[in-house]
This record gives structure tokens, sequence and C-alpha cells, in this order.
């Protein structure tokens, strides 16, 4: 008597026989442009609207969820959230010192670089080109 054996799985015409384990599908140029530029100009926004308190949470979302997509990115975005933190310390003092005037003088300068940088650093990945802030501190590598 002989068993019947069930014929080899076939998977629909197009598609691989076993699903791919490399881990997330990258960016297309366009769209790491598009995230870099995100990373860069959405903090100056949320600055505005929090009083300089949220301005890290673009590059910071950006960063943890297409960091493995994408290493421009993934640059990009540490580069901005370094950025970030590194205003988000300058509005602290700004802040305490408002006290005295000169402390609304550090939240003019902060938020006037947070823009003006802000602007080159998305003209710069728009052209697919890195950009580093001139005043940065890296706490994140």
């Amino acid at each position: 008597m002989s068993v019947p054996t069930n014929p080899p799985y076939e998977p629909p015409s197009g598609q691989p026989p076993y699903p791919s384990q490399r881990g997330p599908a990258p960016l297309s140029p366009e769209d790491e442009r598009t995230w870099a530029i995100v990373a860069h100009l959405a903090p100056p926004v949320l600055a505005v609207l929090s009083f300089g308190t949220l301005g890290f949470l673009t590059p910071l979302l950006v960063w943890l969820f297409f960091r493995d997509r994408s290493r421009f990115v993934d640059e990009q975005a540490k580069e901005a959230l370094n950025f970030q933190i590194t205003l988000l310390i300058a509005y602290v003092i700004g802040w305490l010192l408002a006290i005295i005037v000169i402390g609304f003088a550090v939240l003019a300068v902060a938020w006037v670089l947070s823009i003006v940088l802000g602007i080159l650093a998305a003209v710069a990945v728009n052209r697919h080109e890195p950009y580093r802030y001139p005043v940065n501190i890296r706490f994140i590598k």
C-alpha cells in the first residue's frame, strides 16, 4: 500500500519561496532626501510652537525609524538631533537668564540659528550632500 505524498510547496508566480530575512528595505534616494530634509526643517517649527522644548522630537523619530534603512538619513538625523539637543541647552540657559535681560538675547540667537542653519542643512541634503552644523555638541555618535 503506497502512502500519498503532498506535492512540494510552490509559491505564487513572481514571489520568492521564503520571505527575505535581510531586514527592512533600503530607502530610495528621493525618500532619503525627503526624510533628511524633514529631520532638519521640522525642528525649528516645533521649537517655535513649544518655546524651544520639543524641537528634538522630529530628528529623534526620523533617526529611530529610518537609521537601519539609510546610512545618509542615519547620519543626517543624528546631526540634526545633536544640534537640537545643543539648542535645547541654549534655550534652557536663555530661560534661566531671562531674569536678567541677556537671557532674551540668548533665546533670540538660538532661535535665529535654528532657522538659518536648518535651512542651510535642508538645502545641502536636498543636493544629497551631508551637512555638519558649525555649532554642535555631538552627544549621539
